[in-house]
C-alpha cells in the first residue's frame, strides 16, 4: 500500500496528494463532456417527469450518476492546472491554498460551462475562469479596503512590469518609467501603487483628538466601495452568460421586462405590443425564461 508523505509545506503536500492523478487527452476531454452532458439531461429528465416507469428511472439515475462521475474525473485532473495558476498569485495578501481553493471554484464553474463542440482546449478556456476567480477572491477577502477585480487585474500587471524593469535597469524604477512601460499616466500608476501597498487597521488612534481613529478619516474613493459591489458584477456576468443560452426572443423578454439594457422596465403590455403578442403569452415566455435559468441568486438578483 502507497502513502503518501506529509511534510510542513501544505502546497508541496496537496501537490503529492493531486500528483498521481492522470492527466487527460483532449479526446478523453470530449467524452467525459459529453457524459457529463447526458448526465444534466437525465437528472432535469428525472426532475420534470413524475410519471416514469421503475426502468426508465433506473437508466435515467445511472446516467445522472455517470455524469457525475465524469464531472469529478474532469475536475481531479485539472487541480495541478489550478496550483500553476495560483502560483503566480503568492504573496498578494492571501495564502497559497486559499488562492487555489478559489481557483478550484473557478474550475468548476470552467467544468460546468465548457461546450466541447468548439474544438477549444479545455485548460486554455479554463484558464481564464480559474483566474477571474483567484482575482475575486483577492479583491474580496484580501484587503480591508475592497479593491474591484479590474483594479487587482491592473494591480497585477503593474507588479509584472515592475520586476520585468528592476531585472533590466538593475534598479527599483521611476513612478514615470512605470508609467511609460504600462502605457498609464503616472497619477493612476500612484493610485494603484497606493490601493496595492499593506493596510493597516482602521482603528489606530490618530492625532491629538480623543476616540479619533484612522478609519474615521478615510473618505470612500474609487477603491473603497462596499464589498457587494465584486459579487454584483460578477452576478451581473453570470447572468449575461446564462440569458445567452436561451433562445433570442425569451432573452430579449427577460431584458425588456427588467430593463438590462439601460432602459427602464418595461410592463407585459409594452412587451407584448413589440412583439405583436398578448401580455399573456408575454407572461408566459417571461415565466418559462426563469425557470430555465435556475438559478435562485441570480433571480433573486433581477428582483
Amino acid at each position: 500500500m502507497t502513502t503518501l508523505e506529509v511534510t510542513s509545506d501544505p502546497v508541496r503536500d496537496y501537490l503529492n496528494s493531486i500528483g498521481r492523478t492522470r492527466l487527460l487527452t483532449a479526446d478523453e476531454e470530449v467524452a467525459l463532456a459529453k457524459r457529463i452532458e447526458v448526465g444534466v439531461l437525465a437528472g432535469e429528465r428525472l426532475s420534470i417527469r413524475p410519471n416514469l416507469t421503475p426502468r426508465e428511472k433506473r437508466e435515467l439515475q445511472y446516467l445522472a450518476d455517470d455524469g457525475k462521475r465524469a464531472f469529478e474525473r474532469f475536475i481531479e485532473a485539472n487541480l495541478r492546472l489550478v496550483v500553476s495558476i495560483a502560483k503566480r498569485y503568492a504573496g498578494r495578501g492571501l495564502p497559497v491554498m486559499d488562492l487555489i481553493q478559489e481557483g478550484n471554484l473557478g474550475l468548476v464553474r470552467a467544468v460546468e460551462k465548457f461546450d466541447y463542440r468548439t474544438g477549444n482546449k479545455f485548460s486554455t478556456y479554463a484558464t481564464w475562469w480559474i483566474r477571474q476567480s483567484i482575482l475575486r477572491g483577492i479583491a474580496d477577502t484580501a484587503r480591508l479596503i475592497r479593491i474591484p477585480v479590474h483594479t487587482v487585474e491592473k494591480i497585477d500587471k503593474l507588479d509584472r512590469i515592475r520586476r520585468d524593469l528592476g531585472g533590466e535597469l538593475g534598479r527599483t524604477p521611476t513612478l514615470e518609467e512605470m508609467a511609460e512601460a504600462s502605457n498609464l499616466d503616472p497619477a493612476e500608476v500612484h493610485k494603484l501603487q497606493m490601493s496595492d501597498s499593506e493596510t493597516v487597521s482602521l482603528a489606530v488612534p490618530v492625532g491629538e483628538n480623543e476616540g479619533a481613529e484612522l478609519g474615521d478619516l478615510i473618505e470612500d474613493g474609487d477603491f473603497a466601495g462596499p464589498p457587494e459591489a465584486v459579487e454584483v458584477e460578477f452576478r451581473h456576468r453570470d447572468l449575461e452568460d446564462r440569458l445567452r443560452e436561451l433562445p433570442p426572443r425569451d432573452a430579449k423578454v427577460v431584458r425588456m421586462r427588467f430593463g438590462l439594457d439601460g432602459q427602464k422596465p418595461m410592463t407585459l403590455d409594452e412587451v407584448g405590443e413589440v412583439y405583436g403578442i398578448t401580455r399573456e403569452r408575454v407572461r408566459q415566455l417571461e415565466t418559462r425564461s426563469l425557470k430555465r435559468l435556475r438559478c435562485p441568486e441570480l433571480l433573486e438578483y433581477l428582483r
